[in-house]
């Protein structure tokens, strides 16, 4: 049993096992393309409830390549929420011609705007056409309830993502693959083992929310008196927002005092790190607060998560069937440095072939959120080359 010293502590402890957790890193965001007219790509959309438009107010936070050009899409999911993406185009882009595809999101509390946006815009580079997207509720995608984290609606964004790539007319419908960054890893996965449009999946710095929101870091968190208290917790805050009719922002995972009192804050992190903090709230921090800030990013921003959140991921596990992935193809790529490699180890050995694992030396979790001489897309790229054929 863990038992926290201070509410501080605990937040920044918290933190650092809870994710997949200046001025939109110092850039000026002003993009020229050779481009190809938004109307051909409408015409070339064969979903219902779809919309493709250029890109303005660019607010991306990595290094754009201006030989890659992304066009500001939605689709919604089967249950009517509008999920809002970005189309990224191979360079000298073709609508004649057909491409592989493939779907990313992730991690859980970003936006598409930061580590996603970065690996569509690599696997474009590399002659995929590419959609990274804000998950339900979150970002720029719909949802009346803000910052509700679910992971049956996050698992079904990917199979909406799947929807739009695989109606346009330019992506070849048999050669789709989906990519789960940290936190929305166990949702690609688990969309990919029932959805069998899905050909491929690969994660990077992968995190099991509904493991790790149930259980805690490597599963050693609650006593079954603890569980009791925060159900009771959880109980309570679905009971405030039904009599404000309002949302309750609070910790999607939750502590237990030495008092069995739950620890719960309303920011993801406060406005600066004492020295002292953990290496591991430090990475997250100098990611989500410093080099990667987006305003619209839950683990950027001054709220946290909706705090009923928990629900969901006590309700259900995300791996359960994680036997019925195969024959489709599986890549894991964590750090031997990145407190969430024992994520990556455990599905590797559950999930039956065909399967791969990277560990990259040197590596901490949130390097390979955008650390571009510690993220391995040659093999990424390599990998859904050889499963999504030529």
């Amino acid at each position: 049993m863990k038992i926290f010293k201070s509410k501080k502590r605990a937040a920044w402890l918290m933190a650092a096992v809870m994710m997949g957790t200046f001025t939109f890193g110092g850039m000026t965001m002003h993009t020229t393309y050779a481009a190809v007219p938004t109307k051909t790509l409408v015409h070339d959309s064969q979903m219902k409830h779809a919309t493709i438009k250029d890109l303005d107010n660019d607010t991306r936070v990595f290094a754009v390549d201006k030989t890659i050009e992304a066009k500001k899409v939605t689709f919604q999911n089967r249950y009517g929420f509008d999920v809002a993406g970005h189309l990224y185009l191979p360079k000298d882009f073709d609508d004649k011609k057909q491409y592989k595809a493939v779907v990313v999101t992730g991690p859980f509390g970003a936006v598409k705007e930061q580590s996603s946006g970065l690996y569509a815009q690599e696997m474009a580079k590399n002659g995929f056409v590419a959609v990274a997207f804000d998950p339900s509720t979150t970002g720029e995608s719909s949802g009346k309830r803000r910052n509700m984290g679910s992971p049956e609606i996050f698992t079904e964004d990917y199979s909406a993502a799947v929807d739009f790539v695989s109606n346009l007319k330019f992506v070849n419908p048999q050669q789709i693959g989906a990519i789960g960054i940290c936190g929305l890893s166990g949702m690609a996965i688990t969309a990919a083992t029932n959805d069998t449009r899905i050909k491929a999946v690969a994660t990077s710095a992968m995190y099991d929310m509904s493991d790790s929101i149930r259980n805690h870091y490597q599963g050693d968190y609650y006593t079954p008196e603890q569980r009791e208290i925060v159900k009771h917790h959880l109980a309570e805050m679905r009971d405030k927002e039904a009599k404000t009719g309002k949302s309750i922002p609070g910790s999607h995972e939750l502590a237990v005092d030495k008092d069995g009192k739950v620890i719960s804050t309303k920011t993801m992190f406060p406005d600066k790190l004492p020295a002292d903090a953990p290496d591991v709230v430090k990475g997250f921090y100098d990611y989500y607060v410093g080099r990667a800030y987006h305003p619209r990013a839950i683990n950027s921003n001054t709220l946290a998560w909706d705090s009923t959140t928990p629900y969901g991921f006590f309700n259900f596990s995300l791996m359960e069937h994680i036997k019925e992935l195969s024959p489709r193809p599986l890549l894991l790529i964590t750090g031997d440095k990145a407190h969430s490699k024992y994520f990556s180890d455990a599905v590797y050995e559950a999930a039956d072939g065909p399967k791969e694992e990277i560990v990259v030396p040197g590596a901490t979790h949130t390097d390979l959120y955008d650390q571009m001489d510690k993220i391995p897309f040659d093999r990424l790229v390599a990998f859904f080359n050889e499963y999504l054929g030529e």
